[in-house]
């Protein structure tokens, strides 16, 4: 058997306009993940404050205890059952937004946790509060340790970004599989499209490292 590329080079705008949209649709979840996991992180720090608590540890289990797709597939094609109609791009941005801010909420609660409660005692004894202590003092020791972690879940949110094409949005994946109906040329055109997935996560991984190499730099862990 003999590989035959051109078909992949032939479409090769149409997997690079998928290749868009597939770091648009991460961009936004991503931005989605990271508010609503900064938020329920904090929110399962205190177990004292029990409404808050308890929703925060509702919502992580059961979006960690259920696969993606079926979430997906629920505000796709659930929704409209009660007269709620979403545009398929909205639903995989919210979709991948609520997976992964479970994880995220996780990386946050657990970066706050490493840091020294001396650090929050020091900041209330000399008259801040806990919420203007936690936002100057604690947070930013935090980030940088949040950041490896963190990177984990990026680099896993663009993969799973891919199942999102289910849902008829014109990603990478979605494009892909076009070129594959015409062409009937499928291992070619998984491969490429392997390749630019590798070449967004590797582009992540390289930010994300610089990110945290310049914040280490500027003194902000110690």
């Amino acid at each position: 058997m003999e590989l035959d590329f051109s078909p992949v080079w032939a479409g090769l705008p149409q997997l690079l306009a998928g290749a868009l949209v597939t770091v648009e649709i991460t961009a936004a979840s991503l931005l989605l993940g990271c508010v609503m996991g900064l938020l329920v992180g904090i929110g399962r720090l205190n177990p004292k404050r029990r409404v808050v608590y308890a929703l925060c540890t509702a919502y992580v289990a059961a979006i960690r205890g259920t696969p993606l797709l079926v979430q997906l597939f629920i505000l796709f094609f659930g929704l409209p059952q009660f007269g709620i109609l979403l545009p398929a791009f909205v639903c995989g941005v919210i979709g991948l937004g609520i997976y992964s801010g479970a994880y995220v909420s996780e990386v946050v609660r657990g970066a706050i946790q490493s840091i020294d409660k001396g650090q929050m005692e020091a900041a209330r004894s000399i008259g801040m509060s806990s919420g203007l202590a936690m936002r100057t003092v604690v947070l930013p020791q935090a980030v940088v340790r949040m950041i490896p972690p963190l990177g984990n879940e990026f680099i896993a949110l663009i993969k799973n970004s891919a199942l999102v094409s289910l849902l008829t949005i014109h990603d990478l994946m979605h494009e892909g599989q076009k070129i594959i109906s015409v062409s009937y040329r499928s291992l070619e055109v998984y491969l490429a499209i392997a390749v630019v997935y590798f070449i967004l996560t590797g582009i992540t991984t390289l930010v994300l490292r610089r990110m945290e190499l310049r914040l280490r730099a500027g003194g902000m862990v110690q």
